[in-house]
């Protein structure tokens, strides 16, 4: 059964698509997926971007303004990112060179 859909759904509609699922089944194709390779890794905006500055979870927790375990619970949230995080994982994405050097020039001041 393919879980494409148009959400988000109503109660309802939610109810009737759970009652027709094969859960089981969706697991063992996901596994032979996976096991072919065919699966994909899925980051939030917040992992690439640190990802691609080459900063330590630390060190961008420190951009932040934060601590790691918060920047942790943020890469795993699934809520928009607000203003000041927004701005710098658009800058982390787009010209990474920039904020290192940034947050070097923050951490040698």
């Amino acid at each position: 059964m393919s879980m494409t859909k148009n959400l988000p759904l109503g109660d309802e509609e939610l109810a009737r698509f759970e009652a027709r699922r094969d859960v089981q089944a969706e697991l063992v194709q996901a596994g032979r997926e996976m096991k072919a390779g065919l699966g994909r890794v899925v980051y939030s905006p917040l992992i690439a971007a640190r990802e691609k500055t080459g900063l330590t979870a630390e060190q961008f927790a420190g951009l932040l303004g934060m601590h790691a375990d918060e920047l942790e619970q943020l890469e795993q949230s699934r809520h928009p990112l607000g203003g000041a995080v927004r701005t710098l994982v658009a800058v982390a994405l787009s010209h990474p060179d920039a904020l290192v050097a940034a947050a070097k020039e923050a951490q040698a001041a």
